[in-house]
């Protein structure tokens, strides 16, 4: 994928920020391109070699038709929610986290609080409810072209 200056793009466990720049340094000896992200939320900035862009998982913000296929999956109720131990549970949800994927987020936070509504959430699993709410809602928003907190109702009427 190529991304262009003032185009918009996710970064996986950090969520969608603006390429604020391209730019060429030496590394190394020898001279390589980066994207310099900007984090959207707290204006981290990522430089990103164009070359691995695809292999860290550098993509397009979703399309409006992938916005409703994540609001499926936050729906979907045909799960069963994991029983194992909580830090076993934290280190697979964080691995779907750090894929990237948009639809494994959905998972983690639709898992997080169909298990939330059994028992109380360890504090890791709480913060990491909060992390995929955050990266959801704010890609959500700007693939549906829709204020962030409305977003984030949306989603918890989903389960209410």
């Amino acid at each position: 994928m190529v991304f262009a200056e003032g185009d918009m793009a996710v970064y996986p466990a950090h969520g969608v920020g603006v390429i604020k720049s391209i730019e060429s340094q030496e590394v190394a000896g020898v001279d390589q391109t980066f994207y310099v992200l900007e984090i959207i939320g707290n204006s981290m900035r990522i430089m990103i070699p164009t070359t691995s862009s695809d292999s860290v998982g550098l993509r397009s913000i979703v399309n409006k038709k992938q916005a409703l296929e994540v609001l499926n999956i936050l729906r979907d109720r045909e799960i069963e929610v994991d029983s194992q131990t909580w830090n076993r549970r934290y280190r697979e949800y964080m691995e779907k986290i750090k894929t990237g994927s948009i639809f494994e987020v959905a998972a983690v936070l639709r898992d997080l609080f169909l298990l939330s509504a059994d028992k109380d959430l360890s504090y890791g699993e709480r913060k990491m409810l909060d992390t995929a709410k955050g990266l959801l809602v704010r890609e959500l928003s700007i693939a549906q072209d829709m204020e962030e907190d409305k977003i984030s109702r949306k989603i918890e009427n989903i389960f209410v």
